[in-house]
């Protein structure tokens, strides 16, 4: 696949060094105000979400791909065509609260602008899918470094090898997001992300990026490289921006989505996407 022009997608420190004890309703109101950036720290405990906006003659093929496709694609909320809104967030609007966005014509990028109103359609259906920046915490909590945080950087992104399954018009390959992990935090990494599925769950693959197809981990197709401590073990999350590689696959005449690693924040706490029960 061929890697897009990304304005967005350069080195970045974190938003605003305070960001991880804002509320959702006030990191939306910054990113309403043109604050941009990566959202990983930001509204601590509160679920991150990917948007993808499609015309409704194509909204049941990405709600098939999205079904077929569970693990990159988990569906948190698919909004009436047309809709700004969300049950997700209170009083939010889908077309100006995400720190930047992504317009898709044909398949091909024509503009990554803060504010999406001049874009948006009454035909539009919005899919909300569960993001990885949300387990994080849960990470963090056991433990884990998480060094695209530390490093001040977006989550470095990789188109893989690996084919989704097909929906209608819709294919493309999955994409990944990736996290060195030490050796000794591996297991914790894995029992975290897999009690939340909802929000992508356990990782696809540890250890060797060849067996994704991935030749050089320090040119991610999206997001920022990330410098991999000695001894980490490269670890690989299925991400929620497979949804753009099947637009630059398949083509559709228009979509919206979010930037990559620039979420929409909502109102949802990550326990409620927490499996209990499970040791």
């Amino acid at each position: 696949m061929t890697r897009v022009n990304r304005t967005g997608d350069r080195p970045v420190t974190t938003v605003d060094a305070h960001a991880h004890a804002w509320s959702p309703h006030t990191a939306r109101a910054r990113f309403r105000d043109g604050l941009a950036g990566p959202t990983a720290g930001v509204a601590a405990g509160h679920t991150q979400a990917n948007l993808i906006a499609v015309p409704a003659d194509w909204a049941y093929d990405m709600l098939l791909f999205c079904q077929r496709n569970p693990k990159p694609c988990p569906v948190l909320d698919v909004t009436d065509a047309g809709s700004p809104t969300t049950v997700l967030a209170e009083g939010a609007d889908l077309r100006t609260d995400l720190p930047r966005y992504r317009v898709w014509r044909d398949g091909e990028l024509v503009d990554e602008p803060t504010d999406a109103r001049a874009y948006w359609r009454d035909d539009l259906v919005s899919f909300l899918l569960g993001c990885s920046f949300t387990f994080e915490w849960a990470l963090a909590r056991a433990g884990v470094p998480i060094r695209h945080v530390e490093q001040g950087r977006n989550v470095p992104m990789y188109v893989t090898s690996r084919a989704c399954r097909e929906a209608g018009r819709l294919r493309g390959p999955m994409v990944v997001s990736m996290r060195p992990v030490p050796p000794e935090h591996l297991g914790a990494a894995i029992r975290e992300s897999s009690l939340l599925p909802a929000v992508h769950g356990g990782p696809v693959h540890c250890g060797d990026p060849a067996a994704l197809g991935i030749e050089d981990l320090s040119r991610p197709d999206f997001g920022d490289p990330v410098t991999v401590a000695d001894g980490d073990i490269p670890v690989f999350w299925a991400c929620g921006v497979t949804p753009q590689a099947a637009v630059m696959a398949s083509r559709p005449p228009f979509a919206i989505t979010h930037a990559p690693g620039q979420m929409f924040l909502t109102d949802a706490r990550d326990e409620q996407y927490r499996l209990v029960g499970v040791d």
